[in-house]
């Protein structure tokens, strides 16, 4: 069960290095030339805002990898990676899409699926999660990651994700503009206030769009649940994985790939969780169809 931050963080770097590219290469100089140019700054936003997210979606196989140390394996290594690329497999064609590149790391208990294709996806879990739960629970695991990947959940996510990144460079600047001009009275073109303001506007625009981001996310995660008992034909092995979850230390995961794995949080964290808490998801497992 490992998915988003990967997203959210990437997401918020690309922006960040694309914004400085395009006030380098003097566009946003020529959009506020002569006062702001709403329809061109429109377009110019979808352009970069999705053209952000979709790069993220593109990298994040390769660096949820690479932030891990995930190693592919393909059966042959040993009894326990045999069994792993088997079930994945299985659950794969059960599900209808194709198989997944299947990898290992070092780590406590947790596991995530990434990729920016069905038929091409990265399923991967730690030796912890491998060592702590039965076959039967790491299978309802897998079931739940092998779901996301069939429900398309990753291109979904940067779809919200592009949207987001449209309005948060649009109104960063909108607003970066009025500061300029009100604030630091710039009378032509824009000046140093108004990259100030946007850059600031920019970061705390995208940490709000990521409370919407991880809304999402957790509810995606109650619908890959349900999809784990579909496929193992009941939500008992998925109930029984959730409840070791809840006993097990589920940490170990770099910032990057949080959102991927399985740990919930609560409190004031939890409106950026990506997770809901395993007991309310216990609970919705159990709850009559």
């Amino acid at each position: 069960m490992k998915r988003v931050l990967l997203l959210i963080a990437t997401n918020l770097a690309v922006m960040v290095v694309l914004s400085i590219v395009v006030s380098v290469l003097g566009f946003d100089q020529w959009l506020t030339a002569s006062g702001i140019d709403y329809v061109s700054l429109l377009w110019f936003s979808a352009i970069f805002g999705f053209g952000g997210a979709f790069i993220s979606l593109l990298m994040s196989k390769w660096i949820a990898k690479m932030s891990v140390g995930a190693q592919t394996i393909d059966g042959s290594e040993g009894t326990t990676q045999y069994w792993l690329v088997q079930t994945v497999h299985k659950l794969a064609d059960a599900a209808g899409i194709g198989k997944p590149e299947v990898a290992i790391y070092e780590g406590p208990a947790n596991a995530f699926a990434t990729g920016a294709f069905r038929d091409s996806a990265l399923v991967a879990v730690s030796s912890g999660l491998v060592e702590s739960m039965s076959k039967e629970e790491v299978e309802a695991v897998l079931g739940h990651e092998i779901t996301h990947i069939s429900n398309g959940d990753m291109v979904t996510l940067t779809l919200i994700q592009g949207v987001l990144n449209t309005f948060v460079f649009f109104l960063s600047r909108v607003v970066g503009f009025i500061v300029d001009k009100a604030i630091f009275r710039t009378e032509r073109g824009v000046g140093p206030g108004f990259y100030i303001t946007m850059i600031v506007s920019q970061i705390v625009f995208g940490i709000l769009a990521s409370v919407i981001v991880a809304w999402f996310s957790r509810q995606r995660e109650f619908r890959a649940d349900r999809g784990s008992a579909k496929l193992l034909g009941s939500p008992q092995p998925m109930i029984a994985a959730l409840t070791r979850l809840g006993g097990l230390q589920t940490g170990g995961l770099p910032d990057t790939v949080k959102a991927f794995g399985i740990s919930s949080e609560s409190g004031l964290a939890q409106i950026f969780a990506t997770h809901p808490p395993i007991q309310v998801r216990i609970a919705a497992l159990q709850a009559p169809a």
